[in-house]
């Protein structure tokens, strides 16, 4: 075990908070019944999910009825963008569909899979920064288009991206509006009609609750085609026994999180702006990827000239510091990540960069640890990179 464990991985997923884990536990064991029996144990935990239901309608300000429960993000996502474009699709409503070029792999295959099947997919390019514009997104929409998708937050680079502008425009034309908020609980406002979206997607373990169990909300009057197929669970929109426990403890990881979210995004704010200039100081040739300002509170994500990001990732590794080179989805893959490039960077500067994603355990002492560790492993790469000239700084 290394003394020193300072964890900046939290987009990836975050540890269960004590109270909501606190919250699960009878559900294993005590309430363990079927939600969908009809004797006492299954009443039970059929109370477990109503409760639950309306804990997190309460947080997206919609009805118990809107909330569909999944398995997580990845989940709602395809039922979101495949459910919805073929249920419309089979009401002769049109086929033609956008999502963005920075959308999670759960968007952009679930797109795949529907070009495949016939539809015409527009991938919508995202400014310099990161950003949907929404002058771009109405040029792009036809009188056949019937769903965009645009995430609420970047996974990799943090942007924030105008939901409520989008999904602006779209009522205006009759196009429905998914957006992945899997990044946003506990750091932006999460009330549906404001962001005016048709349909939203976030799991727990983003925000301190179980790996396993998240939701979809769909606004009523949606037209879904379930995808998963089986018995008449979540009013026939998801079949499958529920996760009760992993419900329970989304719906209180969510409540919690919004409960926090003004003095936790201050305080992650906070540590990410000393994290970004105490980098983009202290290294010379490194620039923050994204937009400066819309962005999440707790994400950094910084590139590096003549180095790989991995390489830097082993060696912070070995002094106990974990963050990441982008999406834990695609760990591994050796292509450049689709977030960066579609910034316009080269596979080099995709490749040399890092994320750091900040959580509720960072400390003002854990960041200034990692700008005294990181920017002499930097020096030290570069020092082997052939050819690479270094830039005297200041």
């Amino acid at each position: 075990m290394r003394e020193r464990q300072i964890y900046l991985d939290h987009a990836s997923t975050t540890p269960v908070d004590p109270e909501v884990l606190e919250a699960m536990l009878p559900y294993f064991t005590q309430y363990a019944g079927n939600p969908s029996s009809i004797h006492h144990a299954g009443r039970m935990a059929l109370q477990a999910l109503d409760d639950a239901r309306e804990q997190v309608a309460l947080v997206l300000g919609c009805t118990r009825r809107e909330i569909v429960f999944t398995g997580g993000g990845s989940e709602g996502a395809n039922l979101a963008v495949k459910g919805a474009a073929l249920a419309q699709r089979a009401r002769g409503k049109g086929a033609h569909v956008i999502v963005s070029a920075i959308e999670h792999h759960a968007v952009l295959h679930a797109a795949e899979y529907l070009a495949h099947d016939g539809f015409d997919v527009t991938v919508l390019p995202v400014n310099a920064a990161g950003l949907v514009e929404p002058e771009a997104l109405a040029q792009a929409l036809r009188p056949e288009t019937i769903l965009v998708s645009v995430m609420y937050a970047n996974n990799e680079i943090g942007t924030i991206q105008p939901i409520a502008a989008i999904g602006a425009l779209c009522r205006e034309r009759g196009v429905l509006v998914h957006t992945d908020a899997v990044q946003a609980p506990g750091s932006l406002p999460l009330d549906v009609e404001a962001l005016k979206v048709d349909l939203l997607s976030l799991t727990a373990h983003k925000c301190y609750g179980p790996k396993g169990a998240g939701l979809l909300y769909v606004r009523r009057g949606t037209p879904l085609l379930p995808q998963i197929n089986g018995g008449a669970q979540e009013r026939r929109r998801r079949a499958g026994t529920e996760n009760v426990p992993g419900i329970v403890g989304l719906a209180a990881a969510l409540t919690r999180a919004e409960e926090r979210r003004i003095s936790y995004a201050a305080q992650m704010h906070m540590l990410r702006e000393r994290l970004i200039e105490g980098v983009l100081d202290r290294v010379p040739q490194s620039w923050l990827n994204g937009d400066r300002n819309q962005r999440l509170p707790n994400n950094a994500n910084l590139g590096f000239a003549g180095v790989e990001g991995e390489s830097i990732l082993l060696l912070l590794d070995q002094v106990g510091i974990a963050a990441s080179s982008g999406s834990a989805c695609t760990s591994g893959s050796l292509e450049p990540s689709h977030v960066l490039v579609a910034l316009g960077m080269s596979p080099d500067e995709a490749n040399g960069s890092v994320r750091f994603s900040l959580g509720a355990s960072n400390s003002r002492e854990e960041i200034d640890y990692v700008l005294e560790v990181l920017p002499p492993m930097i020096e030290r790469l570069r020092a082997v990179v052939p050819g690479y000239e270094p830039i005297a700084h200041g």
